[in-house]
């Protein structure tokens, strides 16, 4: 069975970005060429959390950022995930926001998603807060997915 990735809302929201500064069109094409490179060799998870901050998007291109999810496994929000997600605003390892990067971490934790797949670089994909993800994760009897980028899976593999 292929690796478990759960996609965060900045990923769809990168590959349609209408953004113009020049860190946004490379993230822009790096989430392209990993959506074309790689996302077929994964199962792909996303959650009800994520359509719901898609929708709150005001532009043309809302639409097509939900269509890029719309043929992957949607998670939904259980209590458990709650629960999760408030120990996490809790523990001061994500911000207090219960409809966003806490709960981004519990879906992917609670169901066992091998890589939480974001661009989010403050709060998620943050090599400052992964040992303190981990503990508490381990502390819950939960795995922790690699919080990771899509840049990082195309900058390996060069034999030269």
């Amino acid at each position: 069975m292929s690796n478990r990735i759960y996609i965060e809302t900045s990923i769809p929201s990168f590959y349609f970005t209408e953004r113009k500064s020049p860190d946004a069109i490379a993230r822009k094409n790096w989430t392209r060429q990993w959506w074309e490179e790689y996302s077929s060799h994964f199962t792909l998870l996303t959650s009800t959390a994520v359509i719901y901050e898609l929708r709150q998007g005001k532009n043309n291109i809302t639409v097509d950022r939900i269509n890029l999810l719309k043929d992957i496994e949607l998670l939904e929000i259980t209590h458990e995930i709650e629960e999760l997600t408030a120990i996490y605003i809790e523990k001061k390892v994500m911000p207090n926001d219960p409809a966003g990067d806490a709960l981004h971490l519990a879906l992917a934790s609670f169901h066992k998603t091998d890589v939480l797949l974001t661009w989010n670089c403050r709060h998620i994909a943050n090599p400052n807060k992964f040992n303190h993800i981990r503990m508490i994760n381990y502390e819950l009897g939960l795995p922790t997915p690699i919080l990771t980028t899509p840049m990082n899976y195309l900058t390996g593999g060069n034999d030269d």
